[in-house]
């Protein structure tokens, strides 16, 4: 029996192990990634009970009228309401730093300028303004339901922000909703999802429309003068998505950046004079809160852990909290997650039973000292039923129900402990000092003159152990499944494994020289080879620092720009300058000098990385410079893009009539690419009323694929040519196609990127066909190497694009181009073209890499020729080479992952890397996939129609 790998063995254990590498990677992701543990159920009367007392929910409170129980409520929290309607206006995407400042300076002046309504009531001190951080990731449907709720969600929930499911847990709507209110919402369509059915009535918009800054505005307003004459409703939800909108299609230095806040800053006044200073209407006194889901990178983009990102605004306007200077209505700090508690004690609402936030400082500034402590007392007890379903109940052993409530408890005194230990004791004793306190004011307050000062140390000691458990609550997940990790971890070793031991078998059938040559390590690892692994060798390496994987990128472009060198070291090398430099060596010289210009050029367009993008690059310049210097590099860039690609084809097929029409059909994709862009991106801020971009970008997704696909199942059938061999005939298909794939690819991109990345393009694509040239010479480097350099040219080329490790860099302005009416599956289809373009457009010119290797050999015989064989030894390395990079890189980030579970930036740096790397993954299974099924299409119609005419014949 031969032990040789044949063609179907091949095939089909590279199957298992991909398969097997897709069954590890969603076990270990499903087990590592946290899920919250939460208390089922929605808090009740139980919630003004002492939570070591009885604390077992009220049946009946259901059968309770919502007057009734509003009242119930009411009594038993011994604080009265000072509110009967809440505003809540949420301006999606609005960072703090412009309404607030930052350190302590006031906003920058275009701001500050922008909302002079706003800027007015906080110098009076009819507003009160806090730098609210939200908790990654930063996208709007996680960060709504913190709000609401006060419980911070997973981490996957940035992938579920794009499906929103309704929230079942315990919120504050639903809290209101119990007690009777009647709800409104005008705005984001994520509110309909989150809370179907709530709203009396509701008129929702789509937040994924990014170029919409005007109408997805402008119809939350035009409700606005009939609501706010209505006294039909106590909560009222605005939430207007425009400002986000623009900070993504423009940053946050767009030119529509000054008037977006004008208008909000209008619709501020607006609700102020009508809602809380003209009484005319008796509606009751409302307070009007402006907050926002999340911040902006300075490109516009969030969902990652940067400042900018997690710096949103809690604005309260109505409320007395007795700040009389701007600095003390500015400068103050806060999480996200506090407004859910403040709201609820504000409005007489148990506290959500989830919660994890505190009281706003210096919201309750209105209240008697009674109502105060009694509200941080109530939100002590919220966290302390939380603690107590994660803490072993020992801890609780030695208190009785009235331990607390009487402030002696047996063993511990009356006395205030230094709370030391383990942070479960520190807990536990922190809160006992706070209940000890709060008994002793109560004792002395109206006895003693030191009331005040036992009134503040109370105060203070419920803070501090509100803040300490806020925070040992948030960090906390429920437990990750070990042996579900190991599981997940081991199949993707073993993933691993058989795809290097596949490629490492190929590697000894494809260099068949002699066996002793063979196991040598000098012929197995040359200079190239050796830096190809060393570079693999340092990514492993370097992905256990949170530095280097902030600053990947670093590492890419230096092995591109080495690998370059080396390259061209070695051509120089080989030739005899005594002799002169032939044609063939100039051409050689002169293709790899390109691609180090390119390169560099490459390497300076962005900025990447997280530690220092504010550092000059090339596209800032050019956009500093003014937007006519971008569109100049737009246009210019596209009209090369097409005529190189044109080029390509011509060069190989002009004489046929199917390129000439696939030719032509690219040439009017290009002319409408132009048309967009000169037409439709310069009023890309407005919606069209007319469609016409949507029109266009629809046309030109179909002449893209009927070009492309058409031509890949058109060639094979119509360029049999008599003259030249089997090989060579498909040699040329596959060279046509692979060139007709990466034009297709470089248009589309054109259409999607941001107007600035329209030279990167240009630039890859200079790259690829000079490495096609190159490969179709002689230039003395092993077929895997080749393959490798290619791969990691599309990475580096991945971060030249802007793209880096955090979630901020993905451009969701474009993928929504061409799209009438919302689609999740379509638009994450085009963000996944949009974010992995370069390694997509590397991996698809293999087609053309494998087309060129096939003319160099096709001097083999039509009788030698098994279809098999040659679909093993040319289509292995393509598919197996990108498959063991990215599985080794996947395997061992995971490693990482796992060693790195407790680490402080693992939710930061660390997990945004890793869905990188999944993405990545997927990445590279769809180029190999397309690269497998057109070499294996091309190659077995060729064969079938040389055997048909040599049967003929």
């Amino acid at each position: 029996m031969s032990t040789e790998m044949t063609c179907t063995r091949l095939t089909i254990l590279t199957v298992a192990g991909i398969f097997l590498q897709i069954i590890g990677l969603s076990i270990f992701v499903f087990g590592f990634f946290p899920v919250k543990p939460t208390l089922s159920g929605v808090s009740g009367s139980e919630s003004y009970r002492h939570p070591l007392c009885d604390s077992s929910p009220n049946t009946n409170e259901s059968e309770i009228h919502p007057e009734k129980l509003r009242l119930l409520y009411e009594e038993l929290s011994s604080i009265t309401s000072r509110y009967d309607r809440l505003i809540l206006m949420v301006i999606d995407g609005l960072p703090a730093e412009f309404v607030l400042g930052k350190d302590g300076q006031p906003p920058l002046r275009v701001w500050k300028e922008s909302m002079p309504y706003t800027q007015s009531l906080l110098a009076n001190g009819d507003a009160i303004g806090y730098h609210a951080k939200a908790a990654p990731p930063t996208v709007t449907m996680p960060r709504l339901k913190a709000m609401v709720s006060g419980a911070i969600g997973g981490f996957l929930d940035v992938a579920f922000n794009f499906n929103t499911q309704a929230l079942l847990d315990d919120n504050l709507l639903g809290q209101f909703l119990r007690i009777g209110w009647k709800m409104v919402m005008l705005g984001d369509e994520t509110w309909i999802k989150l809370f179907p059915g709530l709203f009396m009535r509701h008129d929702g918009v789509s937040s994924f429309f990014v170029k919409d800054t005007v109408q997805v505005d402008k119809n939350v307003s035009r409700h606005l003068p009939n609501e706010l004459n209505n006294d039909d409703w106590n909560l009222l939800i605005l939430h207007y998505l425009g400002l986000d909108h623009v900070g993504h299609t423009g940053g946050r230095n767009s030119p529509l950046m000054a008037s977006k806040l004008k208008e909000m800053d209008d619709i501020v006044r607006t609700m102020h004079l009508r809602a809380l200073v003209d009484r005319s209407h008796d509606q009751g006194r409302t307070l009007l809160i402006v907050v926002s889901d999340h911040g902006m990178t300075e490109n516009g983009n969030h969902g990652g852990s940067s400042y900018e990102e997690t710096d949103s605004l809690m604005l309260f306007i109505g409320l007395s909290s007795n700040i009389s200077d701007y600095a003390g209505a500015t400068n103050n700090l806060a999480f996200q997650v506090d407004l859910t508690p403040t709201l609820a004690l504000l409005f007489g609402v148990p506290i959500p039973k989830n919660n994890v936030g505190v009281l706003v400082p210096g919201t309750l500034n209105s209240l008697r000292d009674f109502e105060q402590l009694r509200a941080l007392e109530l939100n002590s007890w919220q966290l302390l039923r939380l603690m107590q379903a994660q803490l072993p109940s020992s801890l609780f052993g030695s208190f009785s129900c009235n331990c607390f409530l009487e402030g002696t408890c047996e063993g511990f005194g009356s006395d205030i402990s230094d709370c030391s230990g383990d942070k479960e004791k520190q807990l536990i004793c922190l809160f006992r000092n706070a209940a000890v306190l709060h008994v002793l004011w109560k004792s002395k307050k109206l006895t003693e003159s030191s009331a005040v000062e036992d009134f503040n140390r109370a105060l203070d000691a419920y803070n501090t152990f509100l803040k300490t458990a806020s925070e040992w609550l948030a960090s906390k997940t429920t437990e990750k499944p070990v042996l579900l990790l190991g599981l997940g971890v081991s199949a993707m070793l073993l993933s691993c494994v058989v795809c290097v031991t596949l490629f490492l078998s190929l590697f000894k059938e494809v260099y068949n020289g002699p066996k002793d040559q063979i196991c040598s390590l000098s012929y197995l690892l040359n200079l190239e080879g050796l830096f190809i692994l060393a570079v693999l060798l340092i990514l492993v390496i370097s992905m256990g620092s949170s530095s280097m994987v902030e600053e990947e990128h670093y590492i890419w472009h230096f092995m591109v720009s080495t690998f370059y060198l080396l390259l061209l070291f070695k051509t120089v090398k080989s030739f005899s300058f005594s002799r002169g430099l032939n044609s063939l060596g100039e051409y050689k010289i002169g293709s790899i000098l390109l691609l180090l210009i390119s390169g560099r050029l490459l390497r300076g367009w962005h900025q990447g990385g997280v530690n220092w993008t504010s550092f000059p690059d090339i596209s800032k310049w050019l956009e500093q410079a003014g937007g006519s210097y971008v569109k100049w590099v737009q246009l210019i860039s596209s009209f090369l893009v097409i005529g190189l690609g044109v080029f390509t084809l011509f060069r190989t097929g002009w004489k046929r009539k199917s390129v000439r029409i696939q030719a032509f059909g690219f040439s009017i994709c290009g002319f409408l690419i132009l048309l967009h862009a000169g037409i439709y991106q310069d009023g890309m801020f407005e919606v069209s009323t007319d469609n016409g971009a949507t029109v266009t970008a629809k046309v030109i997704y179909l002449l893209l694929s009927v070009s492309a696909v058409g031509g890949a199942l058109v060639l094979p059938w119509s360029m049999q040519n008599k003259d030249k061999s089997f090989l060579a005939v498909a040699g040329d298909c596959l060279y046509l196609i692979g060139s007709a794939y990466v034009l297709c690819w470089c248009l589309l991109q054109l259409l999607l990127q941001q107007p600035i990345n329209s030279g990167s393009i240009l630039l890859l694509l200079i790259q690829i066909l000079a490495v096609s040239c190159l490969s179709s010479k002689d230039v003395h480097v092993n077929g895997w190497i080749e393959i490798a350099a290619l791969y990691y040219m599309g990475m580096a080329g991945h971060f030249a694009l802007g793209n880096s490790n955090t979630l901020a860099t993905i451009d969701v302005a474009g993928a929504f181009i061409g799209i009438s009416s919302h689609s999740t599956i379509l638009s994450g289809i085009l963000m996944f073209m949009i974010t992995y373009a370069s390694p997509l457009l590397f991996l698809l010119s293999l087609v053309m890499y494998i087309g060129g290797k096939l003319k160099n050999h096709s001097v083999l015989a039509h009788s030698d020729t098994d279809l098999g064989q040659l679909l093993k030894l040319k289509l292995g390395f393509p598919c197996l080479v990108p498959l063991c990079i990215n599985s080794i890189l996947l395997t061992a980030y995971t490693v990482v992952l796992l060693l790195m579970r407790n680490h402080l930036f693992v939710w930061s740096v660390f997990s945004p890397k890793y869905l990188y790397v999944c993405a990545t993954t997927v990445c590279t299974y769809v180029g190999v996939c397309i690269v497998a099924a057109t070499v294996a299409y091309t190659l077995s119609v060729t064969s079938f129609l040389t055997r048909k005419r040599h049967n003929n014949s």
